[in-house]
């Protein structure tokens, strides 16, 4: 049975010259999908990742990430789309990797599906209203 978080991971300086991505998939055999990441040379870094694959292999890929120095944390997303300041300009449907967000024709209505939504915060800078909030409620995974 597949099991499936999106995780928020803090790198430590000394781990962010390591593949630890790729490590998950190789040793873990997981499936890891990039939301967000931001990793500079001898700094902290940050990632957002969807992580998928058997519950055992998960927890083998916490145990391994946490051994590394990683800071891992579940995150839970509240997204929030203001009906009153969006005017359905179509622009966060442009940026939307999971077609969360898209226009439904022929009435042209921006369309939002929560279910859909990976919270890659993309949709929140594009909105020229300021009509989407993403909320994130993290707790420590496990």
């Amino acid at each position: 049975m597949t099991y499936s978080k999106m995780l928020s991971l803090r790198f430590p300086p000394s781990a962010v010259n390591e593949p630890i991505i790729a490590n998950l998939i190789r040793k873990f055999d997981l499936n890891c999908n990039i939301l967000k990441a931001i990793i500079y040379p001898r700094k902290e870094g940050m990632a957002v990742i969807e992580v998928s694959g058997h519950r055992k292999n998960f927890r083998k890929g916490l145990h391994y990430l946490r051994g590394q120095g990683i800071k891992v944390e579940s995150i839970g997303e509240d997204i929030k789309r203001d009906e009153e300041k969006c005017f359905q300009c179509g622009a966060c449907t442009a940026v939307c990797p999971t077609g969360a967000l898209h226009i439904q024709r022929p009435a042209m209505e921006v369309i939002f599906q929560k279910d859909r939504c990976s919270a890659c915060e993309l949709c929140v800078v594009a909105c020229p209203a300021r009509a989407m909030e993403v909320r994130f409620n993290r707790s420590l995974v496990e």
